[in-house]
């Protein structure tokens, strides 16, 4: 399987794996924090609160399973809470598909200064600006992705939605255990409806799939899914999301790209090239490719890359910027 969206460069660049060893502070149990989850090594509710470094561990270990995001904040500076509890939002909206740790600096600090070192280390590799304090870190089979501020709770939501699709499409699509039952009492008001409708027995078999990389059993699953019901959304988004797998499963990305700078009207090529780029997070690349394509070609080729195009619209996502854009320089290279 691919890792190209797992943000390659921070892989080994910060150990945050030795908080693991470290046992928890007498009296770290989270009973007593805001927003508790029901104890510090509890990963069993959707929004849980980290009272110490062995429960950051377990959240970073489940990671593997499904997308994690660790957020910090500091009691004694309340103003620091609100861009956690937007996120929260966010992810209870997931139903599941997602979890957020919320980090107590004055409790735990050894993970702000881990978070610091990351912020440190990206800075220097580029990624960031220096100076740039990173409270914020995703989590995808334990690669640490630093995610930029958040200015409002829009950005909270559209942020949790771009962590899932590059989570799906590494085939990271595992539910929480028991989502909002640990969920504390200040959660209640806003926690309703927010519990996850149970799977359909197709969907659970894809995502079942898709965590063990079978990929064409996760095709078949939702192919089943969709014929018992056309307007299952979910099915036909992930049906997409695991066909890119499948395409790009075994490519050697280098020697791909060579050979389609080598060759700029293979459209096979020019396909597999843009498959990657969305795989990696490139979605503009990939659409400017494509579309350039679309405006060379014509008969059967331009329909073939226009319907490649498309499907990786779907992918994306009818509601993003970029998708939007493109539908319309893809308008204007038709007619």
């Amino acid at each position: 399987m691919t890792q190209q969206p797992l943000n390659a460069a921070l892989r080994g660049a910060v150990d945050l794996s030795g908080l693991a060893n470290k046992r928890p502070d007498a009296g770290g149990a989270a009973a007593g924090a805001p927003g508790a989850g029901g104890g510090g090594g509890s990963t069993g509710g959707m929004v849980v609160e980290v009272a110490d470094a062995q429960a950051f561990s377990s959240l970073v270990s489940a990671s593997v399973r499904y997308p994690v995001i660790i957020a910090l904040y500091s009691a004694s500076q309340p103003g620091t809470r609100t861009p956690v509890d937007e996120l929260a939002t966010a992810v209870r909206a997931q139903g599941g598909k997602i979890q957020l740790g919320a980090v107590d600096i004055d409790r735990v600090p050894e993970v702000a200064q881990a978070f610091a070192q990351l912020g440190q280390q990206v800075a220097q590799q580029g990624q960031l600006p220096p100076g740039t304090q990173v409270t914020t870190v995703a989590f995808l089979q334990g690669q640490p992705m630093p995610l930029p501020p958040l200015p409002d709770a829009e950005a909270a939501t559209q942020l949790v939605d771009e962590l899932l699709k590059v989570a799906v499409a590494n085939g990271i699509a595992g539910r929480v255990p028991d989502p909002g039952a640990d969920e504390g009492a200040q959660d209640d008001a806003e926690g309703e409806g927010a519990e996850e409708a149970p799977l359909s027995p197709e969907l659970q078999q894809a995502y079942d799939a898709i965590e063990a990389g079978d990929y064409a059993g996760a095709v078949t699953a939702y192919e089943s899914a969709l014929a018992k019901n056309p307007a299952d959304e979910e099915a036909r988004l992930g049906l997409g999301q695991v066909k890119l797998l499948q395409r790009t499963e075994g490519l050697d990305a280098t020697a791909v790209r060579a050979d389609a700078a080598a060759d700029p009207s293979n459209l096979t090529l020019a396909a597999q090239v843009a498959d990657l780029d969305v795989l990696g997070g490139h979605v503009e690349d990939a659409f400017s490719r494509l579309v350039d394509l679309v405006r060379t070609t014509s008969g059967d080729e331009r329909n073939a890359v226009r319907e490649h195009l498309v499907g990786l619209f779907d992918i994306v996502g009818a509601s993003d910027p970029r998708v939007k854009k493109a539908r319309t320089a893809l308008m204007s290279a038709l007619y």
